[in-house]
């Protein structure tokens, strides 16, 4: 069966903060079934709604979903984070929190990208640099090796010019 986008939306929205109505309960309600209410829920998360995946209180929320949450409303002015809340149904203190957890989150491993990058480039030019050398060596070895080619020539041809003296 097709479903209109209204329709999608307007269950989308059921299944949403601020309302959080359990996908079993709509399911009963509109005689839709259960996966394809968790598809089209599934689907909105993937386009970058932030959308629990059960009933739970927004505590409960996946990681995810408060990053999503959080990158909404990044841009946001005092006044539009709490209408934002409101129509989620949060609280702009756990939106902060949230926030500032995630901006702590990477605290440490930052520090340690940052060592790893250094160590990284320094490597690649220590790469470059033995490459370089290998490349000077080769061509050394190889002109080496003509120079005796030829030697050996030019004594089968002219003789070995210590056995002339």
């Amino acid at each position: 069966m097709r479903y209109s986008p209204e329709f999608k939306e307007a269950m989308l929205r059921r299944m949403l903060p601020p309302n959080n109505e359990s996908i079993t309960k709509i399911a009963k309600e509109e005689g839709i079934n259960e996966q394809t209410l968790r598809n089209w829920r599934d689907k909105a998360r993937k386009e970058g709604v932030a959308a629990p995946g059960t009933n739970a209180q927004s505590d409960d929320w996946s990681t995810q979903d408060k990053f999503l949450i959080v990158v909404e409303t990044a841009s946001m002015n005092e006044t539009e984070l709490a209408e934002y809340a409101r129509k989620k149904g949060l609280y702009v203190e756990q939106i902060k929190a949230w926030k500032d957890a995630c901006m702590n989150a990477n605290g440490g491993i930052a520090k340690e990208a940052a060592k790893y990058n250094r160590e990284l480039k320094e490597s690649e030019k220590e790469r470059k640099k033995l490459e370089k050398e290998l490349q000077r060596k080769e061509k050394a070895l190889a002109e080496a090796a003509a120079l005796l080619v030829l030697s050996k020539k030019a004594n089968a041809i002219w003789g070995d010019p210590e056995d002339v003296q």
